[in-house]
């Protein structure tokens, strides 16, 4: 039976991740990269194509987990009739291009009965290795790929599959570890499981130990942190978007998507994140990877690319799986990477300045990209675009990605005004408040007393709610309030937001998709600055109600169905999470 989205957890190596479910089984991981093939995808298709589980037999009566104080190492109790086991779970930092699972059964009460099965599939679940006995277990071989599974017991095997049955007194501890290497290379040594679980938490914790928030929800927020960082592939600075693709939006529907790859966007604002709570190495590595992403003429400029930069994401369908749930098509590969969204431009100065204001070293080559960038805003901010949702209907003149092409000029001349570099003070002035009147003008819907979602239009768009984040209005300007007031009438369902109406038909595609979560907390914040905190932390702690139990959030909740949906863990809701919780302030009594 399929697990629920928010049954699993993750584990990672800051390379890439696996997907590790309540029922011990780890149902999606793709090796070495976070967008290299998967060799377990049973999340996108059934157990045939892939997966690794070690769980008690018969099925547990309870299960409890949790991650091992501020680290990504997962520990899961399953209580049985027997007794106690515990199932502790994580990826090693990784060295070179070795990447390790390693999973620890340790006997905690009576004796339970246990067994692992490896079902490897490589290629997105297409591809039957073949599998041999070494010494130390078994080899998993096919094409380029290989996988080695270290195991203290004897294991069986037929051509595809591995296996064993064990039991676990109460007091003993039993590893298996599984490598992946190229399979023309020497099969990779055995390294000490105690060694790298150490090893592994000490990474963690000092990691951890730099956050600077504080207060009641600090371990939630720094849970947050901690998925942002595991999210980050750390050879390049590249932060994709989730480890996951095509989980839907909607269950049964078409969307879809692969986010397994760098948006600048919310890359942009997983750096927020990172940088106002004490986490400025990863700033500096994500500037030098947006340096050579972007590298070449302005105009070429995409709105995602590859961990390493690769422009070409083609997208694709995998008609061998099944996908979530019988949500096809199953997508690899992104074609959004061909559109336009003119907010980029003002996510990735915002970055630029907070770390100025931050004390970033200045970088003179960075600067000059933010020129090239900022001279081709120039010219394309007029023209209509895909927006912000990626819309694969007609561009339009969104309201939105005007707003965030003043912010680009809003913090560009703030650089300017603080002497931070050169650049021309008074054309940026002038274009900034062309564009905000542009804005006002026909971005605001009289009628509707709000902005709306482009101009022209009556729809509403919960992405407005960046104007009074971004200073483009204060918060207490009427037509502020008349929008937040607008959405909370319109767009909400559950309590929650939605990103717009799909039914209307805007982005394309056909209707039906979850409460977009990020809105939600866009909501949050714009009633904290509007000093109704009340109503914020209420809100909030709705919010913070709908990550599982292991502190992990979708991209989407279905309201009626009490579950979430879409890409997961995803990078842009739990960013949103970081920043409502600095933004969130108790009510004065």
């Amino acid at each position: 039976m399929t697990l629920r989205i928010e049954d699993y957890a993750l584990i990672g190596n800051t390379r890439t991740a696996a997907l590790v479910g309540n029922n011990g089984s780890i149902d999606w991981m793709c090796i070495p990269r976070f967008d290299s093939p998967a060799c377990f995808a049973a999340l996108l298709g059934k157990r045939a194509n892939g997966y690794w589980r070690i769980a008690p037999i018969p099925e547990a009566r309870a299960v409890r987990r949790h991650y091992a104080g501020p680290t990504l190492i997962l520990e899961t109790e399953f209580v049985t009739d027997a007794g106690a086991v515990t199932l502790v779970d994580f990826m090693p930092i990784a060295r070179g291009a070795r990447t390790d699972i390693v999973r620890i059964v340790r006997g905690v009460r009576g004796t339970v009965p246990m067994r692992m099965e490896l079902a490897p599939r490589f290629d997105y679940g297409h591809v039957e290795p073949w599998i041999a006995p070494r010494d130390y277990g078994l080899r998993a071989i096919a094409g380029p790929d290989a996988l080695a599974l270290r195991s203290p017991i004897e294991l069986h095997h037929d051509a595809h599959e591995g296996s064993c049955d064990f039991a676990i007194p109460e007091g003993r501890t039993i590893a298996f570890s599984l490598t992946s290497y190229p399979s023309h290379e020497a099969e990779p040594a055995a390294l000490d499981a105690s060694a790298m679980l150490r090893e592994t938490d000490e990474w963690w914790r000092e990691w951890s130990s730099h956050c600077t928030i504080t207060g009641p929800w600090r371990d939630l927020a720094l849970r947050s942190l901690i998925t942002l960082k595991a999210l980050t592939y750390a050879p390049t600075g590249g932060i994709v978007a989730a480890p996951t693709a095509s989980l839907p939006e909607w269950i049964g529907g078409p969307r879809n998507w692969d986010y397994r790859f760098c948006w600048l966007r919310d890359a942009t604002l997983t750096l927020f994140a990172l940088m106002s709570s004490g986490y400025m190495t990863e700033a500096f590595a994500w500037r030098d990877w947006l340096m050579r992403a972007v590298a070449g003429k302005a105009e070429d400029l995409q709105i995602m690319y590859g961990i390493a930069g690769e422009r070409r994401l083609t997208e694709a369908e995998l008609p061998w799986l099944s996908g979530y749930e019988n949500s096809r098509p199953v997508r690899i590969g992104n074609a959004a990477h061909g559109q336009l969204q003119l907010d980029v431009y003002g996510e990735i100065v915002g970055a630029f300045d907070l770390g100025r204001r931050l004390g970033a070293r200045s970088s003179p080559e960075a600067w000059q990209l933010l020129l090239a960038l900022m001279q081709n805003l120039e010219k394309v901010w007029s023209d209509p675009d895909e927006g912000i949702w990626e819309v694969r209907g007609p561009r339009r003149h969104f309201t939105h990605s005007r707003v965030m092409a003043w912010f680009a000029l809003d913090r560009a001349v703030a650089a300017l005004e603080a002497g931070f570099q050169t650049g021309p003070l008074e054309r940026w002035r002038k274009l900034r408040v062309r564009i905000h009147r542009d804005v006002c003008a026909h971005g605001f819907n009289r009628q509707r007393n709000a902005f709306v979602q482009y101009y022209g239009s009556d729809a509403l768009d919960a992405a407005v709610l960046m104007i009074p984040m971004v200073g483009f209005l204060p918060p207490d300007d009427p037509r502020v309030i008349g929008t937040v007031e607008a959405i909370r009438r319109e767009l909400v369902s559950g309590g929650l937001v939605l990103r717009y109406r799909t039914e209307a038909g805007v982005d394309g595609l056909p209707p039906g998709e979850g409460v977009f979560l990020p809105c939600s907390f866009w909501l949050v914040d714009n009633l904290s600055l509007m000093g109704r905190h009340r109503e914020a932390r209420e809100l909030f702690e709705r919010l913070a109600a709908l990550c599982n139990d292991v502190g992990l959030i979708a991209e989407e909740y279905d309201p009626a169905g009490g579950r979430l949906l879409g890409n997961f863990p995803q990078a842009f809701t739990h960013v949103s999470l970081v920043n409502a919780v600095r933004n969130l302030k108790e009510e004065p009594h």
